[in-house]
């Protein structure tokens, strides 16, 4: 499927703006997303984005209570193509920080369901030309040991947070799944968390940006 090829109500939404950067983290549950969000969000004038995203996170427990394996992928499929709607839209205006997007879904769907992680690729990229495509993709890392430490100390476990501490093998498989995706995604910095501040953290990002406008900008 090419986005120029598709009927016009089906085409992502074009404006005439150059866009905004759009960086996006990704990562194990309890690994620091959301706390490095928030301060790239200060620090850049960002728009703030998680995935899932309204309506669709409403849904996302009855849907995996209920849901056999691919429609549950069809429904986290439509919740991409929708973000990714809200994401080209605030893009013109600033830029975006993004809590999880494509390789979340690839990477969680494959470690629940043990399905390849190529296979749920190969399922996903049919649909690549819509989704709004990262400036940078950044995937937070820390050992085993310490996000089992943190998620047993967050105060709002969710039912996917349980499971990757009582389920077999979840989050060891979860791990594996985003360093595989890591390695085919050409957007793709790979940054440890275990001793590293989320400040520093945002100090580390925001630095490389500038040098990307930069070298953008000479060229």
């Amino acid at each position: 499927m090419t986005v120029s090829r598709l009927p016009p109500p089906y085409q992502p939404l074009g404006y005439e703006r150059d866009e905004s950067p759009l960086i996006v983290l990704e990562g194990v549950s309890g690994v620091g997303k959301s706390t490095l969000r928030a301060a790239l969000v200060e620090r850049l004038g960002a728009t703030g984005i998680h995935t899932l995203h309204a309506p669709h996170a409403d849904w996302s427990g009855t849907v995996n209570a209920r849901l056999r394996p691919l429609p549950q992928f069809a429904f986290y499929l439509s919740g991409l193509l929708h973000v990714s709607d809200s994401i080209r839209q605030a893009r013109v205006t600033r830029p975006v920080v993004a809590d999880r997007y494509v390789s979340s879904v690839v990477a969680c769907h494959s470690a629940v369901h043990r399905v390849p992680v190529a296979t749920v690729a190969g399922l996903l990229e049919p649909y690549r030309p819509y989704l709004s495509e990262p400036t940078r993709t950044f995937y937070l890392r820390c050992s085993e040991g310490a996000l089992r430490d943190r998620l047993a100390g967050k105060s709002d476990l969710s039912e996917d947070d349980v499971d990757l501490l009582t389920v077999k093998g979840r989050l060891s498989r979860l791990l594996a799944n985003f360093a595989s995706v890591a390695k085919q995604d050409q957007t793709a910095v790979v940054l440890e968390t275990d001793d590293t501040a989320a400040e520093d953290l945002a100090d580390l990002i925001v630095s490389l940006l500038e040098k990307d406008r930069a070298e953008s900008d000479r060229h």
